[in-house]
């Protein structure tokens, strides 16, 4: 009688636990906006100094088949706009071209929704034949006065990948501030793990990621690497194309462009142990091609 007492007790909390999470995931549901403020509160609080040494925390995980980063980030842009700006596909075709591997965008807009047109290749300028086409599907999954939610999602990717999904998150906060909350995530399968291995293995083998797995005997920083540092180092380079763009903003049309690439040019390379790839000059040239390619303004090789 004794321990079917206490399995009937295990059995009550465990369904209370469970009540409780049912709960929470449902105030989440229908208050998204202060989901995500709560969320960024509980990261802010966390106790350990923040390595970017502004409001901006990164998290990443790995799965057997798949990896996904995540950026927390306040942002000095009005919600009111910033959300505006953040809510067409062209804009995010603008966005994505200032990562330095995204060679080329166009957003096709039909009965059916609309479709981002991307083409993922090396870091330095090539044809657009070398690269590798992805379609994004590019939706609204919310928006209101407080709260947007933009959702590109891609059935296959490069070296064997599939599932690929940026989802933008976005709040306003006190003193004309933004809360973004980017997610990058993709999954593979045996082959696209070899291949995504392999790559680490040579090419990138002496690339890091941003979280701190330990400390050295001389007290200098263990950066994690493998897939999960390749994960975050993309999040962190699609998130600073989202801060470089809102930060061109406040420029002439005709100068924003440059801008945003030099903006996005000198964020990186706050992060040079993870990000550094090329000189300025060399990016600012084949971007500035690239992005007269996407509007056919120019035809390259």
């Amino acid at each position: 009688m004794q321990a079917l007492r206490k399995m009937l007790r295990l059995v009550a909390v465990a369904l209370a636990c469970c009540a409780a999470g049912l709960a929470a995931a449902a105030d989440s549901a229908a208050n998204p906006a202060a989901a995500l403020r709560a969320n960024y509160e509980v990261l802010h609080q966390r106790p350990g100094s923040n390595p970017f040494q502004r409001p901006l925390y990164l998290e990443s995980a790995e799965t057997a088949d798949g990896v996904a980063g995540s950026i927390h980030a306040l942002v000095d842009h009005p919600f009111a706009s910033a959300g505006s700006e953040l809510n067409g596909p062209a804009r995010w075709c603008e966005i994505l071209l200032l990562h330095l591997n995204i060679k080329y965008c166009r957003a096709v807009t039909d009965g059916s929704g609309s479709t981002l047109r991307v083409y993922i290749g090396k870091k330095h300028e090539q044809p657009l034949d070398d690269a590798y086409p992805v379609d994004f599907a590019w939706r609204v999954a919310a928006a209101s006065p407080d709260y947007l939610k933009v959702m590109l999602s891609a059935d296959e990717g490069p070296l064997s990948t599939r599932d690929y999904r940026i989802t933008l998150e976005a709040v306003p906060l006190d003193g004309g501030r933004t809360l973004l909350h980017l997610t990058y995530s993709y999954a593979y399968g045996f082959a696209g793990k070899v291949a995504m291995q392999a790559y680490l293995a040579t090419i990138a083998s002496d690339k890091l990621g941003f979280t701190v797995a330990g400390k050295q005997s001389d007290g200098r920083p263990i950066y994690i690497g493998g897939m999960r540092g390749l994960v975050e180092r993309n999040t962190m380079r699609y998130y600073l194309a989202i801060e470089s763009y809102l930060g061109a903003l406040s420029t002439p049309p005709q100068a924003r462009l440059e801008k945003s690439l030099h903006d996005w040019f000198a964020a990186i390379e706050r992060y040079p142990r993870q990000l550094h790839e090329l000189e300025q000059d060399e990016y600012l040239a084949m971007k500035r091609k690239e992005y007269l390619r996407a509007r056919g303004e120019i035809r390259t090789p």
